[in-house]
């Protein structure tokens, strides 16, 4: 078996995407099951974790219908207003809405607030902690410069799982090293309930001249802090489009396991996440 632990779903015809600008036109338009599920079959690809793409809990209770209704879809990570002072009571409706169940965990784009410490403010961790109450995982979708408070939270609540998207996006376009990254990296790595995607890294690399063999210092660097048995693999679909086609995401992600045992390389490609999100 194999689970994609990244991926969205958008349609731009009903919802604005104020992060979709001119250099994205191409992805610009409808995505949804019927458009994955032939990549799924060619990937083989079994089950998969649909990610939120708004700050818009209208979309995570969507998206929950949407697993419900899709047969590959067996986590929803959703989007709820962690500031809000009822959020306990929105994660509580969420629950019992209809495809409720497939509520993995929560997440907010965390690298678009101007504060680098935005995940510190009281009432962030207010909400942070409800998402942990309701045995979710908290999904950071962060950047080097936030990576220390996202250290911090994680310690805080050392009961949490955290899963950090996209390996915090390093700059593998620059070159084979990003060493602030890298520092960050070994930090929030050392905490045992944090895991990483594998996920993200053709749109970090040059979309045009980017190579499996151009990613494999960034995974094996990761490989090493989290260990094989923290670590998933994320398609980061339909985003991936911009440099890469499913299946040369996959590929592109076996060529940098090559060096792990078989058992390690399941872990990766499906018991991981399965774990960490205790899908269905």
């Amino acid at each position: 078996m194999i689970v994609d632990s990244h991926h969205h779903f958008w349609d731009p015809s009903r919802r604005d995407y104020p992060w979709m600008g001119d250099d994205l036109a191409s992805i610009r338009k409808p995505f949804g099951p019927a458009e994955l599920r032939p990549l799924l079959a060619a990937a083989r690809v079994d089950r998969t974790v649909l990610v939120q793409t708004v700050s818009n809990v209208g979309e995570t209770g969507e998206f929950l219908e949407t697993a419900a209704a899709t047969d590959f879809v067996a986590g929803v990570v959703g989007w709820v207003d962690l500031t809000d002072p009822a959020v306990d009571k929105t994660l509580a409706a969420l629950r019992k809405s209809p495809g409720g169940t497939y509520l993995a965990g929560i997440r907010h784009q965390v690298h678009d607030e101007p504060d680098a410490s935005w995940l510190l403010r009281d009432d962030v961790l207010r909400g942070i902690r409800a998402v942990g109450e309701a045995d979710l995982v908290y999904d950071l979708l962060v950047r080097t410069r936030e990576l220390p408070a996202a250290s911090e939270v994680a310690r805080r609540f050392p009961e949490m799982r955290f899963v950090i998207d996209h390996m915090a996006k390093p700059r593998i376009g620059a070159g084979p090293r990003d060493h602030e990254w890298e520092h960050a990296m070994e930090g929030i790595a050392e905490l045992p309930n944090v895991s990483c995607k594998l996920s993200g890294m053709v749109t970090e690399a040059s979309w045009t001249e980017w190579t499996p063999a151009g990613l494999a210092p960034y995974v094996r660097r990761v490989l090493d802090w989290f260990g094989p048995e923290r670590c998933m693999f994320g398609s980061d679909w339909p985003v991936c489009l911009l440099a890469a086609g499913y299946g040369e995401v996959l590929q592109a992600l076996r060529y940098t396991l090559s060096e792990l045992s078989a058992v390690e390389i399941e872990g990766v490609l499906s018991g991981n996440a399965a774990r960490v999100y205790r899908l269905r």
